[in-house]
């Protein structure tokens, strides 16, 4: 009887949803206690503590899937992450300079640098949020929800899920509409998703979702409706369908078009490869 009891707890462990709430819950708490960390410390040390996050939030996340999910972790393997980082990184940064740049000539933002900004504290400060955030979000949706999702009702459906989710997910952040929230959906829930499909691991997923995050910071463009204190000031006029208007360059219809025409390609690629 026991034997049987505990070959039923480890099916139902193994379950993909049960697996991906286990994990997802683990990932968040774990960065909720280094939250509160950070805000005790500063500069350098603050830096410091979030990506000692990165590292047990990776950690974690192996671990929950290797011990419940009772599967490896190829998304993760360490002989590509370098490579597949340069490459994410490159990619977001390419694309966030594009958007910014066909914003720029259509005449919704100008630049001017910022002469009370200290270089040194603008850079620790905008990879440290955008490392956090790129490292915690691409393990829960792209690395727990999608894959648990993909089990259960294929690539389409998780792809499709994860995306909604994702877009919901920023409807509290300050400035947020039901538009904002589905144009998170499509350039970021997409594009996310199709990056992970198609290269098939994580590390290219995180340096996207980071190059993304950290440059908007640095140009001083807030960051999914979070104010950012970057290099520059930024000057806005026109449509907010244009500039995003206070949610910022992710509530842009110019980002949504241009992060759709990355994922396209994207999704074809993993499609060739069967997702």
């Amino acid at each position: 009887m026991k034997k049987k009891m505990n070959i039923s707890k480890k099916r139902l462990l193994r379950f993909p949803i049960i697996w991906m709430l286990i994990g997802a819950v683990a990932i968040i708490l774990v960065q909720g206690l280094f939250l509160l960390l950070t805000e005790r410390v500063e500069g350098i040390g603050s830096l410091f503590l979030t990506i000692i996050l990165g590292f047990v939030a990776i950690l974690l996340y192996k671990f929950i899937l290797k011990y419940v999910a009772g599967r490896a972790t190829p998304e993760l393997s360490k002989q590509s992450a370098g490579i597949e980082a340069v490459w994410g990184v490159l990619t977001g940064a390419i694309f966030v300079t594009m958007s910014t740049f066909i914003i720029v000539a259509m005449g919704g933002y100008s630049f001017q640098w910022a002469h009370a900004a200290d270089p040194v504290s603008v850079l620790m400060t905008s990879i440290e949020t955008a490392l956090s955030a790129a490292i915690v979000e691409e393990l829960v949706f792209r690395g727990l929800m999608l894959q648990a999702i993909q089990k259960l009702g294929g690539s389409w459906i998780a792809l499709a899920v994860t995306s909604l989710t994702f877009g919901a997910f920023h409807l509290g952040n300050p400035g947020a509409t039901l538009w904002s929230a589905f144009a998170i959906t499509l350039e970021a829930g997409v594009l996310l998703g199709a990056a992970f499909l198609w290269r098939r691991n994580l590390w290219f997923a995180m340096g996207l979702h980071f190059a993304w995050n950290a440059l908007e910071a640095l140009l001083g463009i807030p960051v999914s409706g979070f104010p950012a204190d970057g290099l520059f000031t930024v000057e806005v006029s026109g449509q907010a369908l244009l500039t995003g208007g206070d949610f910022g360059l992710e509530g842009s219809i110019v980002t949504v078009i241009l992060g759709l025409v990355i994922a396209i390609p994207m999704l074809i690629g993993a499609a060739r490869k069967r997702l």
